[in-house]
């Protein structure tokens, strides 16, 4: 699978068949920091990333008043 990654922009080539939390892990980020879209839509913890599949990653940020 293709993982498109933001803040540092970079993008790296992983295996399938694992799920959300699993690449998260191996990349060494935080799952409540960050967003995992997959195909253009929002995936979930348990949802198991294909190796056809293009992820985005993105961080969560909050803030404002």
């Amino acid at each position: 699978m293709r993982v498109l990654l933001r803040n540092p922009r970079r993008e790296v080539e992983l295996a399938g068949g694992r799920p959300v939390r699993t690449v998260l892990a191996e990349l060494g980020l935080a799952r409540e920091a960050h967003l995992v879209i997959r195909n253009g839509t929002l995936v979930v913890d348990d949802a198991v990333l294909d190796d056809g599949d293009v992820v985005e990653v993105r961080p969560v940020i909050s803030g404002g008043t």
